[in-house]
């Protein structure tokens, strides 16, 4: 059957099945109740965030935590850990954030090409929110995270999730927060695919290896001078 035949066929059934439905009929006349879970059960912040830690770790992420004042020794220690030279950062990340770290830090902009990406070692950005039910980290593009495409690119992404107020429990709740117009990445662990035979191969639509570090305490970071300029987009 060809492709046109195929088209009229589908679009046939549609029709014949929609028949009785007066024409002036639109999809809000007849509201389908939303009154599902909004979260599952109660937690402090603690639980929420040893939920999410499991469930990245779950997924083959590397969980860190620490304070506030504690943030930049430990990006020095896990870039150092993964062997990382050259380091690509986003606009707006915090410069204090890589205070000390022994590597070459390559500024993202729009003339930084995928190929160009594929030569640095490590990215690390921020992020909008992280999802405890689910392990899910959202990135949108804002400053200190940047394009998508700098996060899919090199193969190893640290992602700087602070608890105390990018932290929520539920999906419904992450997506009362968002801006359904803005470019939003759902990160749950390192990029991998399976075959039918369940061979998994990682590093595939992403980075092989991901490191997520909690940072518990105050909002304000130290060293949360925002690099100047607006976040390339693409």
């Amino acid at each position: 059957m060809s492709g046109d035949a195929s088209r009229a066929r589908i679009l046939g059934r549609v029709r014949r099945a929609l028949a009785d439905v007066p024409a002036y009929e639109r999809p809000r006349d007849h509201p389908v109740p939303r009154d599902y879970l909004r979260v599952h059960g109660r937690r402090t912040p603690a639980e929420s965030a040893a939920l999410l830690a499991a469930h990245l770790t779950d997924y083959r992420a590397t969980v860190h935590r620490t304070g506030a004042d504690g943030l930049p020794a430990l990006l020095r220690e896990v870039l150092a850990g993964r062997g990382a030279r050259r380091v690509v950062v986003p606009a707006g990340l915090p410069e204090g954030w890589l205070a000390g770290a022994d590597v070459e830090v390559v500024a993202d902009s729009p003339g930084l090409t995928a190929r160009a990406l594929d030569a640095v070692d490590s990215v690390v950005t921020g992020c909008a929110l992280a999802v405890a039910e689910t392990g899910t980290i959202v990135l949108d593009g804002g400053p200190g995270q940047g394009r998508r495409r700098i996060t899919l690119v090199p193969d190893h992404h640290v992602c700087v999730v602070r608890t105390a107020d990018q932290l929520v429990d539920s999906v419904p709740q992450a997506l009362e927060r968002l801006d359904p117009l803005r470019p939003l990445t759902w990160i749950s662990g390192p990029s991998a695919t399976s075959d039918i035979e369940l061979d998994r191969v990682e590093g595939v639509h992403g980075p092989r290896v991901l490191d997520v570090v909690l940072v518990a305490g105050d909002r304000a970071v130290p060293g949360d001078h925002a690099v100047p300029g607006e976040p390339p987009r693409g």
